[in-house]
């Protein structure tokens, strides 16, 4: 081959790859879906949807353990408040009580005072009277203690008295003293000043005396 065929040959080959010149559109990139694979690209979106949705849930439980809390808390503040108030009316309610209860304390007898009043007029009456003779006054007398009793038997109230003889009640008999007797050693042998009772409780017991025995012998 002469040098001329030889330079013709070199014009005529192929020219080596260049970079494309400005204006050419360049090779296209490998998108990264593709690098790692579509099953693994279909895995990472999964877990970005996943976290996505669980943070949205949580963010909504917050919320709602948030508006909980509020709610929670203004009831609470508002059963303080009742609290507070119910507090107060109790408190009042007992001073009223306690009221109440001085005044019925004071008044408690009254109706019976006015029964009582009644049988001081008549007693008053029975002394300031003029009597030809005492057998007139114990008349005058003897009609006011009737009343007196029947007040009494309004209210309950029972005289002691037991009978000689009788075994002898320490809650309902007060011994004065031991006498001679006919009846039984122990036994009430007279009775000395009656008692009262009301309702089973001993108001005033009765003083009484009490046999030795030596009379029985």
């Amino acid at each position: 081959m002469t040098e001329e065929e030889a330079a013709q040959a070199v014009d005529e080959a192929p020219a080596d790859e260049e970079s494309p010149a400005e204006g050419d559109t360049p090779a296209e990139e490998t998108p990264d879906e593709d690098l790692l694979g579509p099953e693994t690209t279909t895995l990472v979106a999964r877990v970005a949807n996943e976290d996505e949705s669980l943070a949205a849930d949580v963010e909504e439980r917050l919320a709602d353990i948030e508006s909980d809390r509020r709610e929670l808390d203004a009831e609470v503040e508002d059963l303080e408040a009742r609290l507070r108030r119910n507090r107060a009316d109790f408190k009042n309610y007992k001073k009223r009580a306690k009221k109440r209860q001085k005044q019925l304390e004071k008044r408690a007898t009254e109706d019976l005072i006015e029964r009582l009043i009644d049988v001081r007029d008549n007693l008053r009456r029975a002394v300031e009277a003029e009597h030809e003779d005492v057998e007139s006054l114990r008349d005058g007398v003897e009609i006011t203690l009737r009343e007196l009793d029947r007040v009494f038997e309004d209210e309950n109230v029972s005289q002691i008295h037991p009978e000689s003889g009788d075994e002898v009640d320490p809650q309902r008999h007060e011994v004065m003293l031991r006498v001679e007797s006919d009846h039984p050693e122990d036994t009430i042998a007279d009775v000395f000043q009656p008692g009262y009772e009301m309702a089973d409780k001993v108001l005033q017991a009765a003083q009484v005396t009490v046999s030795d025995g030596s009379g029985d012998e």
